[in-house]
């Protein structure tokens, strides 16, 4: 009797589980952005937000949770109900580049997530303030060789893909420069375009407007290509061989989430990259609009994990 009344109580759980996913979503959903405001997963995110509440018929209402290199918010997303109203706008940061630079994580990029899509790849930039002497990446490496240790770099925070452009750029050009870490892109930028640091390693994103209004100087893409909206703009690779870095934005869901939650919010996802407007928003900062299946984001984290691991540790990077 008793084992009766349990699988009955197991199976009328079970179904009110599958019924409050076959509903999802009845309230808002939080997308949990891992840094301020202003840089270019903010930018990404908020696109993708806006898009998706039109498609879930909820509102998705950014949430930006900066600090220690993203960990902080991807934190946060990993340890909330795997319902599906909490989710994050993870990037090679938090998935990729973190793992290999913190002694302790407070999360496992692997376990500790649903995929849920691939949305973008983002090149970098190189950007001077105006008034710095350097007007070509040929100029800047010159004046770093000629002046170790005078001048400094700001980036997005230790251990994000912008300090690791830096230190990448240091190592294979063979020239010395201090970093500066900020709390995201935007109060880098504050800093660069008023003079305070000369030098900067930014998304290409959160610098076009500042470069195409002259607030900022490009010097070039770390991509391995020229990127098609600034197809002036020379790859950092023309100067010095096999330089490349990048960033990608993806939607993740904690593990655990129900199966059609994810479908949902995946099909969402999705759909908001076919939209002309994000599309075209994508073009106007060089983004490449992606998409895919949360099976091939899994693989994806996991490419990138393997990447990204033996870059980090021949730059000598380490944060605790």
């Amino acid at each position: 009797m008793l084992r009766s009344l349990f699988a009955a109580a197991v199976t009328a759980v079970l179904a009110a589980g599958g019924a409050a996913a076959q509903d999802f979503p009845t309230r808002p959903i939080t997308m949990v952005i891992p840094f301020p405001a202003g840089g270019s997963t903010d930018l990404v995110g908020r696109l993708i937000a806006e898009r998706m509440t039109a498609e879930l018929g909820q509102p998705v209402v950014v949430e930006n949770k900066g600090g220690a290199g993203g960990n902080l918010g991807a934190a946060q997303v990993a340890k909330a109900s795997p319902d599906g109203y909490t989710i994050l706008m993870g990037t090679v940061a938090t998935h990729a580049l973190n793992p290999a630079l913190y002694k302790k994580m407070p999360y496992d990029p692997v376990k500790s997530f649903a995929p849920v899509s691939l949305l973008a790849i983002v090149p970098n930039v190189l950007v001077v303030n105006p008034e710095f002497p350097a007007k070509t990446t040929e100029e800047l490496i010159a004046l770093l060789k000629a002046n170790p240790g005078k001048y400094s770099y700001a980036s997005s925070g230790n251990g994000t893909p912008l300090h690791l452009s830096g230190e990448l750029f240091k190592s294979l050009a063979g020239v010395d420069m201090q970093h500066i870490p900020y709390q995201g892109a935007g109060p880098a930028l504050i800093d660069v375009i008023s003079g305070q640091v000369p030098i900067m390693f930014d998304n290409l994103p959160s610098s076009s407007g500042h470069i195409k209004s002259g607030k900022l100087r490009a010097l070039g893409v770390t991509t391995a290509k020229r990127a098609p909206s600034f197809p002036d703009l020379p790859a950092i690779a023309e100067v010095v061989p096999g330089y490349e870095t990048y960033t990608w934005n993806a939607l993740f869901a904690p593990a655990g989430t129900p199966p059609e939650v994810v479908a949902k919010l995946n099909a969402a996802a999705n759909k908001a990259l076919t939209d002309p407007k994000v599309q075209a928003r994508f073009n106007d900062f060089s983004a490449t609009p992606v998409g895919s299946t949360p099976e091939e984001l899994g693989e994806h984290v996991k490419k990138e994990i393997a990447k990204w691991a033996p870059i980090v540790k021949a730059t000598g990077a380490q944060l605790d």
